[in-house]
Protein backbone atom coordinates (compact mmCIF):
# COMPACT_ATOMS: atom_id res chain seq x y z
CA UNK A 1 0.00 0.00 0.00
CA UNK A 2 1.33 3.43 -0.98
CA UNK A 3 1.13 6.25 1.58
CA UNK A 4 0.67 9.81 0.35
CA UNK A 5 1.08 12.70 2.76
CA UNK A 6 -0.67 15.96 1.99
CA UNK A 7 -1.35 19.23 3.75
CA UNK A 8 -0.99 22.98 3.47
CA UNK A 9 2.36 24.37 2.29
CA UNK A 10 4.72 24.85 5.23
CA UNK A 11 2.84 22.47 7.57
CA UNK A 12 5.83 20.13 7.86
CA UNK A 13 5.31 17.39 5.27
CA UNK A 14 9.00 17.14 4.36
CA UNK A 15 10.09 17.23 8.01
CA UNK A 16 7.56 14.48 8.79
CA UNK A 17 8.69 12.22 5.96
CA UNK A 18 12.37 12.69 6.90
CA UNK A 19 11.60 11.69 10.50
CA UNK A 20 9.68 8.61 9.33
CA UNK A 21 12.65 7.42 7.26
CA UNK A 22 15.41 8.46 9.64
CA UNK A 23 16.39 4.92 10.70
CA UNK A 24 15.44 3.05 7.52
CA UNK A 25 18.35 2.32 5.18
CA UNK A 26 16.65 0.24 2.49
CA UNK A 27 15.14 3.06 0.49
CA UNK A 28 15.51 5.02 -2.71
CA UNK A 29 14.16 8.38 -3.77
CA UNK A 30 14.65 12.03 -2.96
CA UNK A 31 13.82 14.89 -0.61
CA UNK A 32 13.36 18.58 -1.37
CA UNK A 33 14.24 21.63 0.66
CA UNK A 34 14.52 25.38 0.53
CA UNK A 35 17.56 27.20 -0.81
CA UNK A 36 18.28 30.44 1.05
CA UNK A 37 20.67 33.31 0.48
CA UNK A 38 20.99 36.10 3.06
CA UNK A 39 17.84 34.84 4.81
CA UNK A 40 15.75 34.98 1.63
CA UNK A 41 14.33 31.91 -0.13
CA UNK A 42 15.76 31.81 -3.65
CA UNK A 43 14.80 28.31 -4.71
CA UNK A 44 14.33 24.66 -3.92
CA UNK A 45 16.96 21.93 -3.76
CA UNK A 46 16.79 18.21 -4.48
CA UNK A 47 18.80 15.59 -2.61
CA UNK A 48 18.56 11.88 -3.20
CA UNK A 49 18.80 9.41 -0.33
CA UNK A 50 22.26 8.59 -1.77
CA UNK A 51 23.38 12.21 -1.38
CA UNK A 52 23.19 13.40 -5.00
CA UNK A 53 22.19 17.07 -5.03
CA UNK A 54 20.54 19.31 -7.57
CA UNK A 55 18.25 22.28 -8.05
CA UNK A 56 14.50 21.82 -8.41
CA UNK A 57 13.76 25.49 -9.07
CA UNK A 58 15.51 28.81 -8.58
CA UNK A 59 14.84 32.50 -9.14
CA UNK A 60 17.88 32.67 -11.43
CA UNK A 61 17.24 29.47 -13.42
CA UNK A 62 16.66 29.68 -17.14
CA UNK A 63 13.81 27.19 -17.14
CA UNK A 64 10.82 27.28 -19.47
CA UNK A 65 8.33 26.63 -16.65
CA UNK A 66 7.64 28.92 -13.73
CA UNK A 67 5.89 28.52 -10.39
CA UNK A 68 5.58 31.88 -8.69
CA UNK A 69 9.00 33.56 -9.06
CA UNK A 70 10.86 30.24 -9.38
CA UNK A 71 11.85 28.76 -12.73
CA UNK A 72 11.73 24.96 -12.73
CA UNK A 73 14.88 22.96 -13.57
CA UNK A 74 13.49 20.09 -15.66
CA UNK A 75 17.01 18.80 -16.33
CA UNK A 76 17.74 18.06 -12.65
CA UNK A 77 14.27 16.56 -12.16
CA UNK A 78 14.95 14.14 -15.00
CA UNK A 79 18.62 13.40 -14.27
CA UNK A 80 18.46 13.29 -10.45
CA UNK A 81 14.89 12.67 -9.24
CA UNK A 82 13.79 10.18 -11.90
CA UNK A 83 16.80 7.81 -11.58
CA UNK A 84 16.55 7.96 -7.78
CA UNK A 85 13.14 6.24 -7.83
CA UNK A 86 14.47 2.68 -7.93
CA UNK A 87 11.51 0.29 -8.12
CA UNK A 88 13.71 -2.58 -6.90
CA UNK A 89 14.33 -0.97 -3.49
CA UNK A 90 12.23 -1.91 -0.45
CA UNK A 91 10.77 1.60 -0.11
CA UNK A 92 10.56 4.57 -2.45
CA UNK A 93 10.52 8.09 -1.01
CA UNK A 94 9.13 10.89 -3.18
CA UNK A 95 9.23 14.41 -1.74
CA UNK A 96 7.23 15.64 -3.54
CA UNK A 97 4.63 15.02 -6.20
CA UNK A 98 4.07 18.72 -6.73
CA UNK A 99 3.46 21.38 -9.32
CA UNK A 100 7.15 21.89 -10.14
CA UNK A 101 7.99 18.20 -10.54
CA UNK A 102 4.86 17.53 -12.60
CA UNK A 103 6.09 19.68 -15.49
CA UNK A 104 8.27 16.66 -16.38
CA UNK A 105 6.53 13.88 -18.33
CA UNK A 106 9.39 11.53 -17.40
CA UNK A 107 8.81 12.26 -13.71
CA UNK A 108 5.09 11.51 -14.02
CA UNK A 109 5.78 8.22 -15.81
CA UNK A 110 8.32 7.24 -13.15
CA UNK A 111 5.89 8.10 -10.32
CA UNK A 112 3.26 5.81 -11.83
CA UNK A 113 5.78 2.95 -12.17
CA UNK A 114 6.86 3.47 -8.56
CA UNK A 115 3.25 3.50 -7.32
CA UNK A 116 2.59 0.23 -9.15
CA UNK A 117 5.10 -1.42 -6.77
CA UNK A 118 3.01 -0.48 -3.71
CA UNK A 119 6.19 0.63 -1.91
CA UNK A 120 5.89 4.45 -2.10
CA UNK A 121 5.73 6.95 0.72
CA UNK A 122 5.41 10.41 -0.77
CA UNK A 123 4.34 13.95 -0.12
CA UNK A 124 1.81 15.27 -2.60
CA UNK A 125 0.39 18.68 -3.29
CA UNK A 126 -2.89 19.46 -1.56
CA UNK A 127 -4.17 21.69 -4.36
CA UNK A 128 -6.15 20.20 -7.20
CA UNK A 129 -4.12 19.11 -10.24
CA UNK A 130 -5.30 16.49 -12.78
CA UNK A 131 -2.30 14.17 -12.31
CA UNK A 132 -2.08 14.60 -8.53
CA UNK A 133 -5.84 14.10 -8.14
CA UNK A 134 -5.69 10.86 -10.15
CA UNK A 135 -2.80 9.63 -7.98
CA UNK A 136 -4.65 10.51 -4.75
CA UNK A 137 -7.70 8.56 -5.95
CA UNK A 138 -5.88 5.32 -6.73
CA UNK A 139 -7.15 2.21 -4.95
CA UNK A 140 -3.63 1.35 -3.73
CA UNK A 141 -3.13 4.69 -1.94
CA UNK A 142 -3.73 5.76 1.63
CA UNK A 143 -3.97 9.55 1.81
CA UNK A 144 -2.85 11.12 5.09
CA UNK A 145 -3.48 14.82 5.75
CA UNK A 146 -0.96 16.56 8.01
CA UNK A 147 -1.88 19.51 10.20
CA UNK A 148 0.15 21.38 12.79
CA UNK A 149 -1.84 19.50 15.44
CA UNK A 150 -1.21 16.01 13.99
CA UNK A 151 2.28 16.20 12.50
CA UNK A 152 4.15 15.06 15.64
CA UNK A 153 1.89 12.09 16.40
CA UNK A 154 1.95 11.01 12.75
CA UNK A 155 5.70 10.26 12.93
CA UNK A 156 5.25 7.09 15.01
CA UNK A 157 2.03 6.07 13.23
CA UNK A 158 3.63 6.32 9.80
CA UNK A 159 6.90 4.75 10.96
CA UNK A 160 4.92 1.68 12.09
CA UNK A 161 3.09 1.45 8.76
CA UNK A 162 6.36 1.74 6.85
CA UNK A 163 8.04 -0.95 8.98
CA UNK A 164 5.06 -3.27 8.42
CA UNK A 165 5.50 -2.79 4.65
CA UNK A 166 9.15 -3.88 4.98
CA UNK A 167 8.22 -7.27 6.42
Amino acid sequence: MNILITGHPGVGKTTLIKKVFKDIDTKSGFFTGEMREKGRRVGFAIETVDGIKGVLAHVDSQGKYRVSKYKVNISDIETICVPSLNTKSDLIVIDEIGKMELFSDKFRECVLRALDTGKVVATIMEQSHPFADAVKNRDDVELVTVTEETRDELVSILREKVKRNLV
